[in-house]
């Protein structure tokens, strides 16, 4: 695997965030972690990673915020967005009748089944 893919992990549980990131430094990933919709998307800007992985539900501006204008500041970078709770399953049908579809994944998750979900987005970002 290229150690040159960059994947920007935004969750405002930092335990979560910082679990994330090291696991995936571990899969061959290079990771930066915010912890804030806000940070995640200035670090975006210089980071410029080929995923962003976000938690749905952060209080400044939550994930579905973050990964439409990530998108529209780098329509290369691929989404997967994480929950742990119910309550963003309103916003994700928000996000999808305006025409945003992201990939969901569900808290907690297995570290192989995160490793599997990043390569197989990253594969499909490059073909």
């Amino acid at each position: 695997m290229d150690a040159q893919l960059k994947v920007l992990i935004a969750d405002d549980e930092i335990i979560i965030a910082d679990t994330l990131g090291l696991i995936l430094r571990q899969g061959g990933y290079e990771c930066r972690v915010a912890y804030s919709g806000r940070a995640a998307l200035e670090q975006s800007l210089d980071f410029k990673p080929a995923l962003l992985i976000s938690d749905v539900m952060m209080p400044d501006m939550n994930g579905v915020e973050v990964a439409i204008r990530v998108r529209e500041l780098l329509p290369a970078c691929q989404i997967l967005l994480l929950t742990g709770q119910a309550a963003a399953v309103d916003t994700m049908e928000r996000a999808r009748a305006a025409g945003h579809g992201f990939e969901i994944l569900n808290k907690p998750i297995h570290p192989d089944e995160l490793l599997r979900c990043v390569a197989l987005r990253i594969e499909r970002g490059s073909a």
